[in-house]
C-alpha cells in the first residue's frame, strides 16, 4: 500500500469507527441495508459508490445528523446515539454543500468553529495558521469568503475540519462540483494532510480516481456493502483485461460472443463489454470469428470501473441512471434526508 499505512496501524488498537448491521429506512424504502465494517484508526478509507447508494446517509449516521434505524455504530470510541455529543467532539466534517459564512472572511470562519469546539484561545491563533498555511489560504485569510473560488472554499472548509484536531475527519463527497484540475489540486492537499496530521479520514466518492488515494475501499451499492479491499486486491480480484467493442449491431455480438467464445458480455454506453483474460491475444480471434462488424475497440487493464461492473453487474454511471429515477419517483426521500 505505501505510504507506512502498516506500519502505523501496528501501534494502534482501537478502531477509529465501528458499524455493525447499521440500517436506515425510510417508510418503506431501505437507504442503508444493515452494513458492518471496521475502520482503523490513521486509514484513509473511501466508500465508493453512485449517487443515491448510501454513501452520505451512512456519513449523516456516523456524525449524528442521522439517527440509525437500527444497528449500531461507534466513532473515536464512541456510540454515534448514546454520547452524540462526544461523537461530534471528536470528529471533523466536510459536507457536500459549502456551510461557510461567505459574509465572513476566511479567519473569522475559523475563530467563529475554534468558539464552538471550545479550542482554547491560547491555542487558536497558532493552530488557525498552521491550518490555513496547510491549505494554502494564510494569504487570504482576512478576504470575505463570498470572494474565493468553489476550490478555495472547499480548502477552508477542509481547514476548519481540522481546526480542533478531531481523531476523524469526514469528507462527504469533497470534489463534488468541481472542476478536474481543481479537483486534483484539492486532493494533493489531502494527501499533504496524511503526511502532516494523526487522523484517520473517512470519505465518500463516486469518482474513481479518488478512491484511488484511499488505503482501503467499500463498494457501496443500493445500501449494501458488495465488496472491501484495498484498490490493489480489488483490481486484481477482477484479473482480467476489459475488451470493449463498437459495433452496429450490438445485440448481434452479444449473441454471437456467448455462442462462439462461451462469454457474456454487457451493453453500456452503446459499446459491448467483455472480460477475457490476455486481451491482446483474444482480439485476433474476434475479429476472425464474431461474424459482426466491429468498427472500434480498446483493451485495459483492470480498473476500479471494472471491479464495480463485475460485482454489481453494471456500470457506476448506470447505477447513478437508474438510481435517479428512484429519487424522482419519491421526492419525499430528499427531504426526509435533510432532517
Amino acid at each position: 500500500m505505501g505510504r507506512g499505512f502498516h506500519a502505523r496501524l501496528a501501534c494502534v488498537e482501537e478502531a477509529a469507527v465501528e458499524v455493525t448491521d447499521l440500517v436506515k429506512r425510510y417508510g418503506d424504502l431501505d437507504a442503508v441495508r444493515g452494513i458492518s465494517f471496521t475502520v482503523a484508526a490513521g486509514e484513509t478509507f473511501g466508500f465508493l459508490g453512485p449517487n443515491g447508494a448510501g454513501k452520505s446517509t451512512t456519513i449523516s449516521m456516523l456524525c449524528t445528523l442521522l439517527r440509525p434505524t437500527s444497528g449500531t455504530a461507534r466513532v473515536a470510541g464512541f456510540d454515534v446515539v448514546a454520547e452524540r455529543s462526544e461523537v461530534r467532539r471528536h470528529i471533523g466534517l466536510v459536507f457536500q454543500d459549502t456551510t461557510l459564512d461567505d459574509y465572513l472572511t476566511a479567519e473569522e470562519n475559523l475563530r467563529f468553529h475554534a468558539e464552538l469546539y471550545g479550542v482554547p484561545r491560547a491555542q487558536t491563533a497558532e493552530r488557525l495558521g498552521e491550518v490555513l498555511r496547510m491549505v494554502g489560504l494564510w494569504e487570504r485569510r482576512s478576504a470575505l469568503v463570498r470572494t474565493f473560488s468553489g476550490g478555495m472554499k472547499r480548502r477552508l472548509e477542509i481547514a476548519r475540519g481540522l481546526l480542533h484536531s478531531p481523531r476523524v475527519l469526514f469528507l462527504d463527497e469533497p470534489t463534488v462540483g468541481l472542476d478536474p484540475q481543481t479537483r486534483s489540486h484539492i486532493w494533493n492537499y489531502i494527501d499533504d494532510l496524511r503526511k502532516r496530521e494523526t487522523i484517520t479520514m473517512f470519505l465518500t466518492t463516486h469518482y474513481m480516481d479518488e478512491a484511488e488515494h484511499c488505503d482501503r475501499i467499500a463498494i457501496i451499492d443500493e445500501g449494501r456493502i458488495v465488496i472491501m479491499d484495498t484498490p490493489a486486491k480489488l483490481k486484481a480480484s477482477v484479473g482480467r483485461d476489459r475488451v470493449r467493442l463498437e459495433t452496429p449491431d450490438t445485440d448481434a455480438a452479444i449473441a454471437a460472443l456467448r455462442a462462439v467464445f462461451d462469454l457474456e458480455a454487457t451493453l453500456s454506453e452503446g459499446a459491448v463489454t467483455v472480460y477475457v483474460p490476455g486481451g491482446e491475444s483474444f482480439v485476433p480471434r474476434l475479429f476472425a470469428d464474431l461474424g459482426v462488424p466491429i468498427s472500434a475497440i480498446s483493451i485495459a487493464r483492470p480498473t476500479l470501473d471494472d471491479v464495480f461492473m463485475t460485482y454489481t453487474g453494471r456500470t457506476i454511471r448506470d447505477a447513478e441512471a437508474s438510481s435517479n429515477e428512484r429519487m424522482a419517483s419519491q421526492p419525499w426521500i430528499r427531504a426526509a434526508r435533510r432532517r
